[in-house]
């Protein structure tokens, strides 16, 4: 069977990541990239005077994705060096030009110098897509920034929070990560050309040890390659820290996604939100009735990989002795793109999720309601003490009265009668009518609504109006 050198092989491209992700791993784009680098170091030497034609480096362009991967294959099997191999196939097809490629580089010029920029462009999109993340939740907080429902401490029903406000606490989380994610982005810097150790001596060799001249081909790379800078110093890597750094962040999303779904699994339990059901869409093999939130538990797994293999590139990190090893190369291909295509992957449905969250209203009412009396009694307290009641008194028997009234409902299974309890209770001077009045739940939200607005128009909407030319995606999943 052929080889498909634009997509990355993994199990988590079969159903999970996208294709543009995949590309992005691909083995196309990486070698694709690769030969960009020649031509922009090619260029750039030209330009400082070395011997290199306009002539030579117009062949390397046009080539740059003219990439006979059976030659470099079978160069490989003989040399066992990958990036000299390729190095063979591109002279194949840029006769003209076969002995100045690579001239002055090492291998990192090429493979860390892709790493940078293949973790540039997944970073992008990664960004888009958490953008249009909270912009979907934005819109679902503003829908229901006014829609009472129980707040839980401890998963134990405490005071009312709006649906809308508690939305805002899942994409506050996520707007730490963009932030998180823009710095990273912001930062980084290419390898650039530091030799077989970082002392860049093939250079001083090339240029007559003008030192002017080897800068100015670092930022004319840097440059050609879309990046502000080169790393000041290194050995013949990128610091290892780098990736850690990146596959923190995502590790971050991860984490802030997988709260999210979380949550909503236990809403689902609770009958108040579902993720998106389709018409005709089976929830259980065996149990016709289930709607099981698969597409929340998909976030949960896979979040969980991410989180996991943060550790990968810290560990790699910490073990890269002076100026380099290479026990760091196979785990980093595996563990920085595997991060990449399963926050992708991630992301991909959290846009379809919050795309169309269902909300069960008289539902999230009703378990209110259930619990609104134990809530209201310090109200219901000020009222009987305006009437001349004895506020300790009074606090004594609502005490008593909310334990019986739980146990009722605990151990009998009986309905919460505290209202009629209280209302029974001469102590309290209060009619049923009043208790009722004051059993409002929107009495009991605070400045939810105010909250939610405030967020919204201070944090969310500056960053969804920055990056509004990417709004509107959606995602199709294979459940």
């Amino acid at each position: 069977m052929a080889r498909d050198y634009n997509s990355y092989e993994s199990p988590l491209c079969t159903r999970y990541a996208s294709e543009e992700m995949q590309f992005i791993f691909s083995q196309q784009k990486k070698f694709s990239t690769f030969r960009r680098l020649w031509v922009a170091l090619a260029r750039a030497e030209m330009k400082l005077g070395l011997d290199i034609t306009q002539e030579q480096v117009d062949q390397l362009e046009a080539n740059i994705d003219n990439i006979d991967f059976k030659t470099a294959e079978d160069r490989e099997k003989e040399v066992r060096h990958d990036v000299m191999s390729h190095v063979y196939a591109y002279g194949k097809v840029c006769p003209d030009a076969a002995g100045i490629i690579h001239w002055g580089a090492t291998s990192c010029y090429v493979g860390d110098n892709t790493d940078i920029i293949i973790m540039r462009d997944a970073m992008r999109v990664i960004h888009r897509k958490l953008v249009n993340v909270l912009a979907n939740l934005a819109g679902f907080a503003e829908k229901y920034k006014s829609m009472p429902c129980l707040a839980y401490t401890h998963l134990q029903p405490a005071q009312l929070t709006t649906v809308g406000k508690r939305a805002t606490l899942w994409m506050n989380e996520l707007i730490m990560d963009l932030e998180d994610l823009e710095y990273r982005m912001n930062g980084l810097k290419l390898l650039g050309q530091k030799g077989t150790t970082g002392t860049q001596a093939s250079f001083v060799e090339l240029f007559d040890g003008d030192g002017d001249k080897i800068d100015k081909l670092e930022q004319m790379i840097a440059e050609e390659m879309g990046f502000e800078k080169c790393v000041p110093v290194s050995g013949q890597t990128y610091s290892r820290k780098v990736d850690t750094a990146v596959v923190s962040v995502l590790s971050g999303i991860a984490a802030s996604c997988s709260k999210f779904s979380n949550d909503l699994r236990i809403l689902a339990s609770f009958k108040e939100m579902e993720e998106p059901f389709e018409k005709n869409q089976i929830g259980s093999s065996a149990m016709p009735y289930k709607r099981n939130p698969m597409r929340a538990e998909r976030i949960t797994s896979l979040a969980r990989y991410v989180m996991i293999d943060y550790l990968n590139p810290a560990f790699t990190s910490a073990t890269q002795w002076f100026e380099r090893t290479l026990d760091d190369s196979a785990n980093k291909r595996i563990a920085v793109a595997e991060a990449f295509l399963a926050t992708d992957a991630i992301l991909n449905i959290m846009i379809n999720v919050t795309d169309g969250l269902v909300v069960y209203e008289k539902s999230i009412r009703a378990r209110v309601m259930k619990e609104l009396p134990f809530m209201a009694t310090e109200n219901i307290m000020m009222q009987a003490v305006k009437k001349g009641g004895n506020r300790q008194e009074l606090h004594e028997e609502l005490r008593r009265h909310s334990i019986e009234a739980a146990r009722v409902v605990k151990e009998e299974g009986g309905e919460n009668d505290l209202v009629d309890r209280i209302a029974g209770d001469p102590m309290f001077m209060i009619s049923k009518d009043e208790i009722m009045a004051v059993l409002k739940p929107e009495n009991y939200i605070g400045r939810c609504p105010q909250q939610v607005d405030k967020f919204i128009s201070e944090c969310v909407n500056p960053l969804l109006e920055a990056n509004k030319d990417v709004l509107g995606e959606k995602a199709e999943l294979s459940v």
